[in-house]
């Protein structure tokens, strides 16, 4: 370890709260579709800062964008106006097929907004002095952020349950279980939340059946459906949403991760139906849709419309896929593979395993990340090529080989923990 690293480990511990558990990498520059510690050693990311850095690391249009506008303007209030946040929403809506669009800073924002939204549109359109719907459906095993608001309607008790209690009136249904939708779905309901590939869930993509009824129950009653495409939206699946793989349309979708490649914005779009329902005053931000991150956000979304992009995410989310397969057909330990485009998992038998596998491909160089416990997730960036899908498969492959089966299956006494 090196005497930098080791310093800024000391500096942090006796200065930052406790919320990560970091590897012991200094990472100091990135170029590519790799990232270099402080010792200069190189490595292949294929997480991408968690979805963010889908164009890689310094990229050309982006640098050229960041440079210009932050010599003209980092920031002012959204008591004014600029000229990107109008710009990125016509870019927006054009590939989304919604209407209107709210930009704030993150993901959780975007989400809790939605929720508002809502909920608020559940008030603007109750009649007669009715008692508007207040009920969201959201889905088990779901991930939508750490606000208060998004903990409520995250499916995965570990998140919740320090923080209880959390907003009131949230259902959890089971995730690709028409009938328990069915069943729980009711008059009072106001909206339907979900991912349309639960992210931090394990990379589990939402069935045609499921996505087609909650958009046909929602539709016939009057609720809205909202669609969390935080992590596998803008070109992530192989299409600018992963929705528009299944043929519909929601009330309501949240963005953020790649959307200012790297620096902090997040949105929501929606219908100028379900827009009536706020007004001036009753949201808003601080920082959120400054010109910078409008500016450099418009330049991703052109980078992404770019001839031939989606489809090379396709061609790569194919390859990669079938080279995962051929894994899991040679290493037992490894349950499943699934996903999306360029949004993959391979799941292993333990959640021993699975941390192993981390940490010796980091030491070999390669940066992927475990999530759901026994989940290896793959983010690559979008320009990815075969040659870095073959270069990680084959140290996968060496990792698996030299870890035929699971610490805790290796070690009976520690399995019954």
């Amino acid at each position: 370890m090196s005497a930098a690293l080791k310093g800024v480990m000391k500096q942090e511990s006796s200065l930052l709260l406790s919320t990560y558990e970091r590897f012991p990498v200094l990472f100091e520059r990135g170029a590519g579709v790799y990232l270099y510690d402080a010792q200069g050693r190189k490595y292949l990311d294929f997480l991408s800062g968690i979805g963010v850095n889908a164009l890689g690391y310094s990229h050309p249009a982006i640098q050229k964008t960041i440079r210009e506008q932050s010599a003209k303007l980092i920031h002012i209030s959204n008591l004014f106006f600029h000229r990107y946040q109008a710009e990125l929403a016509e870019l927006l809506t054009g590939i989304s097929g919604l209407d209107r669009a709210f930009f704030c800073n993150s993901g959780t924002e975007a989400w809790e907004g939605a929720l508002k939204l809502a909920r608020a549109y559940a008030r603007h359109i109750s009649h007669n002095g009715h008692k508007p719907r207040t009920g969201l459906l959201v889905m088990e095993n779901s991930f939508h952020g750490r606000t208060f608001g998004s903990l409520a309607t995250t499916g995965q008790k570990k998140y919740r349950a320090p923080f209880e209690p959390l907003v009131p009136g949230v259902t959890f249904v089971r995730f690709n279980d028409v009938a328990d939708l069915k069943k729980k779905f009711s008059d009072s309901i106001c909206a339907v939340g979900l991912e349309t590939v639960q992210g931090e869930g394990g990379v589990r993509p939402v069935s045609r059946e499921f996505l087609h009824t909650a958009r046909a129950l929602t539709k016939r009653s009057g609720a809205l459906l909202l669609l969390d495409e935080i992590q596998c939206g803008l070109g992530r699946t192989g299409r600018y949403f992963g929705y528009q793989n299944h043929g519909i349309k929601p009330d309501i979708l949240t963005l953020a991760k790649p959307l200012a490649a790297g620096l902090p914005l997040g949105a929501i779009l929606t219908t100028s139906a379900v827009a009536a329902a706020f007004h001036p005053g009753m949201h808003g931000t601080t920082f959120g849709g400054g010109p910078l991150a409008c500016a450099v956000a418009c330049t991703f979304v052109r980078t992404l419309k770019k001839k031939g992009m989606l489809a090379h995410i396709s061609e790569m989310g194919a390859y990669f896929y079938k080279a995962l397969l051929r894994l899991q057909a040679q290493h037992p330990q490894v349950r499943e593979v699934r996903g999306l485009g360029l949004m993959l998992a391979a799941e292993l038998d333990s959640t021993d395993h699975a941390k192993a596998v981390v940490k010796q491909m980091l030491e070999r160089g390669f940066i992927i990340n475990r999530t759901n416990d026994t989940v290896l997730r793959f983010l690559p960036p979008y320009i990815i090529e075969k040659k870095h899908v073959d270069h990680m498969v084959s140290a996968l492959d060496q990792v698996l080989s030299a870890n035929p089966t699971s610490p805790a299956a290796r070690n009976p006494a520690r399995s019954k923990q």
